[in-house]
């Protein structure tokens, strides 16, 4: 062991001992532990412990932070758990089995959070202009474009799926969108290509017979969430014994060529006769007492939602329209989407925590126009009591208006625009005043709910890191050191970086810039003092003593140094403008990530004061920070 063993030992003991650790990996400054219950952790007693800066809870880690010096400290404790290798993606317990389905599915629509806000705000649009040009507008082809711009994204849903989903699941995010093409096929979703083969027997793989929905699997969830699961178990097995010289080409081959046939002959099918099963079921339910159909619709709607598995119901209703007779079948579900905004609303409101209020935002806006995805996926549900509020507020109402005989006339919009539909062929609006006046019931009930009751509000403090560590390096006299901008871009305050760890300072003083070039530059004449090996961060120390860390996006080093590549090594000397780091910022972005850079003088204390310019956009070669020197003689770094 090194000179960490009995720090090692400490921490170990004080997460509950080996038994309770499921996996450790470090970042720059962190030990990342996934424990088996965090309760046996002993969080106080880890924060006062010498060595330790302090401890944090983010994304189902208990993360122990330390330091620069970290690499070290890990080793130690690897040596005191017996363990040399451990894997971020170790599954581990996460909790009972709704805890760690909430986890996939949160972590598979997060990326996706924000178009599809966008998707449904479009519908919005399109249906405010709909409703005040009239059908003039509606046979228009920018009504059209429009329509296209907000059905798109649903219609071919699962390829975004796909690519979260993989990527969840520890696979290739492309591979899993070539398969997700495979079931939105144009010929698929159309019809055109099960009416080809309808007389000659159907569609067959191999011999083997299957059939897909009518529609396709558009806007289909869960078949293609299944799918990539087991292609990205498929496909680590196939990169094991795969040749490399291969393997780049052979390993989604044969993924996609066992995992999409699997999807078509077994996976889908099973969706069909779950979804045909829920839809008859539901309809002698509403036969036998539409009042208690009301109420089981009414509150399982947004859980069928998740599943996909609403568009059983939906035919029907289709059927009965053509026929010329009003429905009620899906009166029910009319209010689940605003007891969905009323919740999402009270969260937005009362949540401490500014990155989910702004992801709440658009999640409300969206909800108003029926697109609830955004809400239950990044909200509600990850949030578990505002979800549950707003479906037991929906069963009730949708009781309520059953019992009052609400029907639809016509297919109509979502959201605020589909009291339409509740308008008689004749002119009667009192079924469309009735609805609306139990919508907004909804939403103030799911507010006031949600509000009262709460929710869990964490904060999460970081999901990133990086603390100083003081560390030897002989300082030279100085009063006051420049240090250059090692990024071109936007200047932003640092007390606006989305990390408390930053944003508060704990790491030192400093600055951040929204990079327009994705490239980082040596700020002074010095050496690299730490280069993390997942690139997306690096420490440096001048040669007039100034520690400076970069680091590019937060929560990067999720990314494990893809987008990232470097032209540097750890202890190598440096000279003002050398090229250190290149990054793709638009792929970190498309990945979800912030691009945000933290520029920090990690040894702050050894200054009086760390100056930012004032310039708003700093281009290569310009003064980006100053350290001032305290009024002493000559600065000395604190021992290690």
């Amino acid at each position: 062991m090194g000179k960490y063993e009995a720090l090692a030992k400490d921490i170990v003991a004080n997460v509950g001992g080996k038994e309770n650790v499921i996996s450790v990996i470090n970042c720059i400054t962190r030990l990342r532990f996934k424990l088996r219950d965090e309760k046996k952790a002993n969080t106080e007693a880890l924060k006062k412990m010498d060595g330790v800066v302090t401890v944090m809870k983010s994304g189902g880690q208990y993360q122990v932070v330390i330091g620069n010096h970290v690499p070290d400290v890990r080793a130690d404790v690897d040596a005191v758990l017996g363990v040399l290798e451990t894997s971020e993606e170790d599954a581990g317990k996460k909790g009972n089995l709704f805890d760690q389905f909430v986890d996939m599915i949160s972590g598979i629509f997060q990326p996706i959070l924000a178009p599809l806000s966008a998707a449904g705000m479009l519908k919005g649009v399109n249906a405010i202009l709909s409703f005040s040009l009239g059908q003039g507008y509606q046979a228009s082809s920018t009504y059209a474009v429009l329509n296209a711009m907000g059905d798109g994204l649903f219609l071919f849903l699962p390829i975004f799926i796909g690519f979260a989903a993989m990527k969840k699941f520890r696979g290739s995010p492309f591979v899993g969108m070539m398969i997700a093409t495979a079931l939105v096929y144009p010929g698929f979703l159309d019809g055109s290509i099960t009416a080809t083969f309808a007389k000659s027997g159907g569609l067959d793989l191999f011999g083997i017979p299957f059939s897909v929905p009518a529609a396709g699997y558009g806007s289909t969830v869960m078949p293609i969430i299944a799918i990539t699961a087991f292609a990205a178990f498929l496909e680590r097995q196939l990169k094991k014994i795969i040749p490399d010289v291969v393997k780049l080409f052979l390993v989604p081959f044969f993924t996609a060529i066992i995992s999409v046939p699997l999807g078509f002959l077994v996976i889908g099918p099973v969706m069909n006769v779950a979804s045909d099963a829920l839809g008859k079921g539901l309809m002698a339910l509403q036969g036998f007492n539409p009042i208690i159909f009301g109420l089981v619709l009414g509150f399982a709607w947004q859980v069928l939602v998740m599943f996909g598995l609403h568009w059983a119901i939906v035919p029907f209703a289709i059927i009965s329209l053509a026929k010329g007779e009003p429905t009620a079948l899906l009166t029910a579900a009319g209010v689940a989407s605003f007891a969905q905004t009323g919740a999402v609303g009270a969260v937005m409101l009362k949540t401490k925590d500014k990155k989910l209020r702004e992801m709440a935002i658009p999640a409300f806006i969206s909800g108003w126009f029926g697109v609830t995805e955004p809400a239950i996926y990044g909200i509600t549900l990850p949030k578990k009591r505002p979800f549950w509020i707003s479906c037991a507020v929906s069963g009730v109402l949708a009781a309520v208006a059953m019992g009052m005989g609400i029907k639809a006339y016509t297919m109509g919009a979502l959201g605020i625009f589909s009291f339409t539909s509740n308008i008689s062929l004749d002119g009667d609006v009192s079924g469309a005043v009735k609805m609306m006046i139990l919508a907004g019931i909804a939403v103030i009930a799911g507010f006031i709910v949600t509000y009262i009751v709460g929710f869990e509000d964490e904060i999460v403090e970081v999901s990133e890191d990086v603390v100083a560590t003081p560390v030897n390096f002989a300082k030279q006299k100085t009063n006051k050191e420049v240090i250059f901008t090692p990024i071109e871009g936007h200047v932003i305050p640092l007390s606006e970086v989305k990390d408390a760890a930053f944003s508060a300072e704990i790491m030192g003083k400093g600055v951040a810039i929204e990079p327009t070039i994705g490239e980082v530059r040596a700020p002074f004449d010095g050496m690299v003092m730490i280069l993390f090996p997942t690139k997306h961060a690096i420490g440096l120390v001048s040669d007039q003593g100034s520690e400076v860390l970069v680091h590019i996006g937060i929560d990067t080093v999720q990314l494990e140094g893809q987008y990232f590549e470097t032209f540097v090594k750890q202890g190598q000397m440096v000279k003002k403008g050398d090229l250190l780091i290149k990054f793709d910022i638009e792929s970190i972005q498309n990945a979800g990530y912030s691009t945000q850079v933290p520029i920090i003088v990690t040894n702050s204390q050894d200054y009086m004061d760390v100056l930012a310019t004032d310039k708003a956009y700093v281009k290569k070669d310009e003064m980006l920070l100053t350290a001032i020197g305290a009024q002493t003689t000559e600065l000395v770094a604190n021992p290690v």
